[in-house]
């Protein structure tokens, strides 16, 4: 994309796991924040899906709400499912596992937007070597949830950086 796209049209992000009530949503939570933080909310739209529809409408876990407040994130967005046009209408697509990237690739119908498919953890700055996907914290405890807060903050400060440096927004 060259400087003068980027003033037309927004860079559109959508965060994807499972349920949509923990990692996705806790990373369009932090990215939105960050966004805010460069004042970049002209120029970078967050979003957040699940590959299941298993909490469409519901409010993101209560644990990673809890943990999120604590660091003075706002995770209220609602639960939804990740649709076909997904694929088409964002420009990354970042996926918390393998499971998930299997899942979204599939959905793709053509290179450009097997293109658009990442990893959150291809972000990872200071976790980088030692993190190849997030963990979903559903079924364990605090600790947990406070890992996969540490990983998405690293990885969205990664990903800023890159979309920064790929659009020329620095």
């Amino acid at each position: 994309m060259n400087p003068t796209e980027g003033k037309n049209k927004k860079i559109r992000l959508l965060f994807v796991c499972l349920g949509n009530i923990c990692r996705s949503p806790a990373a369009e939570g932090i990215m939105m924040g960050l966004v805010e933080k460069n004042d970049l909310q002209d120029l970078i739209e967050v979003d957040s899906a699940g590959t299941s529809g298993w909490h469409e409408g519901e409010l993101p876990d209560e644990r990673m709400r809890i943990h999120g407040e604590k660091r003075g994130y706002d995770f209220s967005s609602s639960a939804r499912k990740l649709t076909r046009e997904d694929l088409s209408t964002f420009d990354y697509i970042l996926v918390m596992d393998e499971n998930n990237y299997r899942t979204v690739r599939s959905m793709a119908s053509n290179s450009e937007e097997i293109g658009k498919i990442h990893l959150m953890t291809d972000y990872l700055v200071q976790f980088r070597k030692l993190h190849n996907h997030i963990p979903d914290p559903y079924y364990g405890d605090a600790t947990g949830f406070e890992l996969v807060l540490d990983l998405l903050e690293d990885a969205c400060e990664g990903l800023l950086l890159a979309i920064k440096k790929e659009h020329i927004l620095i």
